[in-house]
């Protein structure tokens, strides 16, 4: 195990969005500010800074995390996903989450949607044909005060919807 001293900082590698990276980061750096000035990952968001809003959820071995409750050398040698992150994941400009979120207005101004978008891949990738409550219940860990979530909730139910059509299709169910 490493030992870290305080004000000394230290090299942090790690896998972003499939790329390994480095950077040196102080021992008590949060993994949100890391990402974001040390290593330019920008979509993620610093809201409240308590983890109650949920605006830095990113992946951290695709699970949902609130970067702005965790140190950036406890990232070492993770992989961490971010917003940036969807969209090179198919190969596409815009994953189907992303197109979803634009199809059913589910942001408006933007602060929160990377957070939420990140929650909503790790749900989707745990749940397959969820329910409106069970989708309203993830949400509870995101603030946004634009949308009143319903867009939200309808793009992220019309990706499961898809998706399991998709499924369908490949297993010669449809």
């Amino acid at each position: 195990m490493k030992k870290y001293v305080e004000g000394e900082p230290h090299r942090v590698a790690l896998t972003l969005n499939g790329v390994e990276v480095s950077a040196l980061a102080e021992p008590r750096m949060l993994l949100s500010d890391f990402l974001r000035h040390e290593l330019g990952a920008t979509g993620v968001h610093v809201g409240c800074e308590h983890g109650v809003c949920g605006a830095c959820t990113v992946q951290v071995d695709g699970v949902a995390t609130r970067s702005c409750l965790q140190l950036a050398v406890q990232a070492e040698g993770r992989a961490i996903e971010t917003v940036e992150g969807l969209n090179r994941a198919c190969g596409e400009e815009l994953g189907d989450l992303q197109r979803a979120f634009k199809e059913h207005h589910a942001l408006q101004c933007g602060f929160c949607t990377a957070g939420i978008l990140m929650s909503c891949r790790d749900f989707l990738a745990r749940v397959e044909a969820p329910s409106r409550g069970e989708v309203r219940d993830m949400l509870t860990g995101h603030l946004c005060r634009c949308t009143g979530y319903t867009p939200i909730v309808d793009a992220v139910l019309d990706v499961a919807a898809r998706r399991a059509e998709d499924k369908r299709k490949e297993t010669g169910n449809a």
